[in-house]
Order: C-alpha cells, then sequence, then structure tokens
C-alpha cells in the first residue's frame, strides 16, 4: 500500500520559508482531519491544504510529500526527545525511560493508538517515522550508556546494543503488549535501578 502523491512539476526546494503560523495551520489541519475519522489514506495535500488555508504549493515547500508530513505531524503529537543530564548513566537512563513513558501514555490515546495503526500499513511512511524518531531515540540510549561504560557504571564486556533493550522493553511491552498495564511516574526509576544492579562492574 502507498500513500504517495506526487508533487507538483517545478524548481527543486530550497528549504522550508520561515512561517511558524503556517506550519502549525498546516500540522493542525491533518490532527483535526485524523479526528474526524478520515483515514490516512484518504488525506490529500489537496483537502490538507483546503482544511488549514492554505495553497498546496505552501505545503509542498515544506515537505517532499505525505510520509514527510504525517512523521511531523505524529511529531509535534508526541512528548519532544528528552535532554539528557550527563551527571550520571542512572540519571540519563531515567530521563530517557521517563519520556518513553510519557509518550506511552500519549500513545494510548485514540488518536495516536488509531494513526499508529494505520502507518504500519504503509511500509514507507512506517520507515521513514523508523529513520527520523525511533533511531535517534535508539541512538541517544546507546550514547548514554556508552557514557556509563567510560564512567565505569556500566561492564565493559557488554553488548551495548542488548542492554539497550532491556532497559527499553519493559517500557515498550507495557506501550504495545500491555497497553493497561502500570505505567506509574516511579516505573522508569524501577526499570533502571534493576537492570543497573545486572551490569554494573564485578568486585
Amino acid at each position: 500500500m502507498t500513500l504517495e502523491e506526487e508533487p507538483p512539476a517545478g524548481p527543486a526546494r530550497r528549504g522550508r520559508p520561515r512561517s511558524e503560523a503556517a506550519e502549525q495551520a498546516i500540522i493542525g489541519a491533518v490532527i483535526a482531519l485524523l479526528e474526524e475519522g478520515v483515514p490516512l489514506v484518504g488525506l490529500s495535500i489537496e483537502r490538507i491544504a483546503r482544511t488549514a488555508g492554505v495553497g498546496k504549493a505552501t505545503i509542498y515547500r515544506r515537505w517532499q510529500g505525505k510520509e514527510e508530513l504525517f512523521v511531523d505531524v505524529v511529531r509535534s503529537i508526541e512528548p519532544p526527545d528528552p535532554v539528557l543530564p550527563g551527571t550520571s548513566v542512572r540519571d540519563d537512563l531515567i530521563v530517557m525511560l521517563s519520556t518513553m513513558r510519557e509518550r506511552g501514555l500519549a500513545k494510548r490515546s485514540a488518536l495516536l493508538r488509531n494513526v499508529f495503526s494505520q502507518m504500519q500499513l504503509y511500509p514507507k511512511l512506517w520507515e521513514q517515522y523508523h529513520r527520523i524518531a525511533i533511531e535517534p531515540r535508539r541512538r541517544l540510549g546507546i550514547d548514554a550508556l556508552r557514557r556509563g561504560v567510560e564512567t565505569g557504571e556500566i561492564r565493559a564486556d557488554l553488548d551495548l546494543e542488548l542492554v539497550n533493550d532491556l532497559f527499553v522493553g519493559p517500557l515498550l511491552l507495557r506501550t504495545v503488549l500491555q497497553p493497561a498495564a502500570d505505567l506509574s511516574p516511579d516505573f522508569p526509576a524501577s526499570v533502571v535501578d534493576a537492570i543497573l544492579d545486572g551490569v554494573r562492574p564485578r568486585d
């Protein structure tokens, strides 16, 4: 399945104009249409432009196509990515998982739950979301673990990709497979402390 809609022919883009109001109007229009129950496949650029009160060219100056626009829409609904304090690997991981918790709670909303279920039907859109949103978050976690190895807080003989999965796994489990499970504010710290106890350097 595809969401592709060819942009109009013309000169190459020179970057997005600095018009925050227009950009927010376009993102708001997509959200409003989704809340009305319009499926992703039914969101044409023409319909989005009409709802936002802008021309189609205004959209194409900012986004190459619908996939890129939809990823920005989802990211505007999700909590922003965190800035890690860098004071300790524990502090960094708790901040990172606390943001994941907030994101998980947001995905329990009818709107995001519906959007994510539809996104998975369109490989190009799902790939874009992974590349733009998920992979940077994964690198953020692995970089925090690498700093933990350098400071002696985590053993150097471990596969950090695997260790990262151990930390994020419980949050993903309770977001995706057990959406009714507890996601209390102290859950991220409980996960971090339980796993850190097993990956610290041995005496």
